[in-house]
């Protein structure tokens, strides 16, 4: 396989995408749409950091000695603003992913145009590897386009974000431009087993019913069955979860399983509760675990689960935790991560995997 020759057909496949009228009108609308999410996300962060500056005013005017002393209200992360880029990215954004790969080889098949384009000096790798960079290279260019856009936005309303704010709209871009790939893997390998482009185009929109709304649901009802029975919490009335506490003989325990002081004696809580919320935690791991893992199939999970990661770390943190627990701070950028690093390797292995059976399935094609 030579480089050069393979670059030459990436880029009259990028040069025939972005200058075709699907591309051209898919792309226009998505970057309508994105300007439009920018926009209403800032309103939303807008309003948050004027709600945040109020309880700030307000933790002020408390009393040093009184019960939220310490207690600091959150400041909003401008990374919110890309909230409303996941909701029309797993629609939109897939149906620009399919339409660029759909008829890739098909369309050659239907013009008898790639007999004639294997008698010039190219090899087949060459050629599916070309068309498939040359995709890659145009869903990237859209990419970069929508994310520039909200920051112009950004920067129109004076809101500047940090370095580590910037840092995380990059990865942000990166795990959309995964989640756009796994379509277009999808659609470019329907492309190859297909004859003709409109049987591509329907075996590509089965896959993506299939993978987007099916397989989640599937993995719900899987997690459900196969956890067990939900334990049944006992009969006798349980202590508050959480409580604050008062000056004249009040609590002073946040948590079901510890001893609760009331009026400076210690009182022990029902064992039988603390047996019911282990097992409820162990049945909601159970649950959560068979489910990740069916999910693991589904670029739309995979994407929101990374992306939201990435947007808003702390509620991401509280859908990871089993009893949806809030923490009790916002984890950092590099360990919001962490927790959904199977994702981000599932958007990276899952497009792998349709782009090498593509590359297979070409090679050993009877052209004729």
């Amino acid at each position: 396989m030579a480089f050069d020759r393979l670059l030459n057909v990436a880029k009259k496949e990028f040069s025939d995408h972005i200058t075709s009228r699907r591309f051209v009108i898919i792309l226009g609308l998505l970057l309508v749409i994105s300007a439009v999410g920018a926009h209403a996300g800032i309103e939303s962060y807008n309003n948050l950091l004027e709600s945040y500056n109020q309880q700030l005013q307000h933790v002020q005017d408390i009393d040093v000695s009184g019960p939220y002393t310490g207690w600091m209200p959150e400041k909003p992360s401008i990374l919110l603003i890309l909230s409303p880029m996941m909701s029309y990215m797993t629609t939109l954004g897939a149906v620009l992913a399919i339409a660029i790969g759909f008829d890739l080889v098909s369309k050659e098949k239907e013009t008898r145009s790639l007999k004639s384009l294997l008698s010039h000096p190219v090899y087949r790798d060459e050629i599916i590897n070309g068309k498939a960079l040359g995709g890659i290279a145009a869903l990237g260019f859209a990419m970069v386009l929508a994310l520039a856009i909200s920051l112009a936005i950004l920067l129109l309303f004076s809101i500047v974000p940090t370095l580590t704010e910037f840092a995380a709209i990059l990865i942000f871009g990166a795990v959309t431009l995964g989640f756009l790939l796994a379509y277009f893997a999808i659609a470019l390998m329907m492309s190859t087993i297909a004859k003709e482009s409109g049987n591509a185009l329907i075996y590509t929109m089965v896959i993506f019913f299939a993978v987007s709304t099916l397989l989640p649901v599937l993995g719900a009802v899987a997690g459900e069955a196969l956890a067990g029975d939900r334990p049944e919490p006992p009969q006798t009335a349980p202590l508050p979860k959480e409580v604050i506490w008062v000056d004249n003989g009040g609590y002073s325990s946040t948590s079901v399983s510890q001893s609760v002081v009331y009026e400076g004696k210690a009182v022990e809580v029902d064992p039988a509760w603390q047996q019911y919320e282990d097992d409820m935690r162990a049945y909601s791991e159970r649950r959560m675990l068979i489910s990740s893992v069916t999910n693991l199939f589904s670029p739309q999970m995979n994407y929101f689960t990374a992306a939201m990661a990435v947007t808003n770390p702390r509620i991401a943190t509280v859908i990871h935790s089993p009893l949806d627990s809030m923490p009790a701070e916002t984890p950092g950028l590099a360990e919001a991560l962490s927790q959904v690093w199977m994702n981000i390797a599932a958007l990276i292995v899952f497009p792998s995997a349709f782009f090498a059976a593509t590359y297979v399935k070409f090679m050993r094609m009877d052209i004729r």
